[in-house]
């Protein structure tokens, strides 16, 4: 039986929680040993991944596959190797074999080239574990975590480059602007520059086509630009544009379900809720259901993704039993923080 929520603290609730889930887990191990073959697995969903990515390409290329399906199936494709990456960050396969382990690092780092150098996420990764919720953690930060709702946030949570822009703009001396430029140089290194660079090339090329030929004046671009931007369209549609899809699903749901600002340190049961409401599994298709898995993570930390997801149903009843928060929609108003307001004086006696 559950001991009394109300006779723990908040360490004793997070605790039993790590308990309860880690003792499924090993259950679902003995029950199916396939599931003990953890190296495999993360190979072989790799494989299942870039295969999947490829042959999509493949058959939009060859005329067989519509544009927007080809989009849509390699975000989603790409979505489980961002769960690997993330495994990878806490040393889940191949631990003890680095050739391997680091060649599964590069082969993510090459389906997904919007984000950072994997090397580098991996200190502020880890450093959110330990920092989760406060102004030191530069990783939730990066993706809007504790960001206003405005019109700022919606351009930053889902590209990466406006996201430094925007805060090189806000920068308060010449001195900050140099390290923020610098850092996103280096951090995005090369793939995310020619990743972005090739966004806004063909958002860029295709805005001013389009603006030219409403306004009756279209340009008559050379054979050698046409053939650039073909080149540009294939990408986007079969890498670019999945990573940009993945990436606003992934940081909006990451960003609203991780706390911000007011978190008691070292506090896991405050530092994530549970989001998984029925009207954002369009998002949450595109970044493997993270906002119903990943606070399951935060409490035990060396789960990998694929047993992390059939734990859910049972880690979501005890992390219910223990006060873990499930839809707070507040937190979009408050900018991520903890702290419910309570209600002013008058709406008390409104409904009094």
């Amino acid at each position: 039986m559950s001991p009394s929520p109300a006779s723990l603290n908040d360490q004793q609730r997070a605790a039993h929680i790590r308990e309860q889930v880690m003792a499924h887990g090993n259950a679902l191990r003995q029950r199916y040993p396939i599931l003990q073959h953890q190296d495999a697995f993360g190979a072989g969903i790799l494989a299942f991944a870039l295969c999947g990515m490829i042959g999509s390409a493949a058959l939009y290329i060859g005329g067989h596959l519509p544009w927007w399906a080809c989009l849509l199936l390699n975000a989603f494709f790409a979505s489980l190797t961002h769960e690997l990456e993330h495994d990878l960050i806490h040393s889940m396969y191949f631990r003890k074999q680095p050739l391997p382990h680091n060649l599964m690092l590069a082969l993510v780092w090459l389906a997904r080239p919007s984000t950072i150098n994997p090397w580098v996420r991996r200190h502020l990764h880890l450093n959110h574990h330990k920092v989760s919720g406060s102004e030191a953690d530069m990783e939730e930060r990066a993706i809007t975590n504790g960001e206003p709702w405005g019109i700022a946030r919606l351009l930053m949570v889902g590209d990466n480059m406006m996201s430094s822009f925007i805060r090189w703009l806000r920068a308060k001396n010449p001195e900050h602007r140099r390290l923020i430029l610098t850092r996103t140089l280096k951090v995005y290194a090369p793939l995310g520059l020619l990743n972005w660079a090739t966004w806004y090339l063909f958002l860029g090329f295709h805005l001013l086509d389009w603006t030219a030929a409403a306004l009756g004046a279209p340009i008559a671009w050379s054979a050698t630009t046409l053939s650039v931007m073909q080149v540009v369209n294939v990408a986007v549609v079969v890498l670019v544009g999945p990573n940009v899809l993945r990436t606003f699903c992934l940081h909006f749901v990451s960003s609203n379900m991780h706390y911000y600002g007011d978190v008691e340190p070292g506090n896991v049961i405050q530092q994530t809720q549970v989001l998984n409401p029925w009207w954002l599994w369009p998002l949450q298709a595109f970044c493997f259901n993270f906002g119903s898995s990943h606070a399951i993570h935060h409490f035990v930390v060396k789960e990998p993704f694929y047993i992390r997801q059939l734990t859910v149903p049972f880690a979501h009843r005890v992390m219910r039993e223990m006060g873990v928060r499930f839809n707070d929609f507040g937190t979009f108003a408050r900018a991520n923080r903890w702290t419910r307001r309570a209600r002013t004086q008058q709406e008390r006696a409104s409904t009094a």
